[in-house]
């Protein structure tokens, strides 16, 4: 997965907290508060912003959203202006983790499952 690579370079880590908080920055326009200060001081900031912003084009909730792998490449190469990201397929505006109630919520009887770190 494309994002995973890319978040990983200028995190140095990547788990699910950095998707969303890559996603939230991005919207607010302060992705580069995503990046490893050890690599601001010698990384393109323009590049840098360019390959998060690609990255989540690459994850959009969407999948015909997404672009092909020669596109990411174009993108990339500065060859094509980046559309505007939409929201990645793993995003939430509530937190589903803060629901500890043992009453029913739900009218379809569906449920949703709280993930526990390991």
């Amino acid at each position: 997965m494309f994002i995973v690579f890319a978040l990983n370079l200028v995190t140095r880590h990547v788990n699910m907290v950095k998707f969303i908080q890559a996603w939230t920055l991005f919207k607010e326009e302060r992705s580069l508060e995503l990046v490893d200060p050890y690599l601001l001081d010698s990384a393109n900031p323009s590049e840098v912003l360019r390959l998060i912003h690609v990255g989540l084009l690459c994850v959009q909730q969407c999948p015909d959203d997404r672009p092909s792998m020669a596109s990411v490449v174009a993108m990339l190469d500065n060859e094509v202006v980046l559309p505007p990201a939409n929201q990645p397929g793993f995003f939430t505006e509530r937190d589903v983790f803060a629901v500890k109630s043992t009453t029913r919520c739900s009218f379809n009887e569906v449920t949703i499952t709280q993930l526990e770190a390991r």
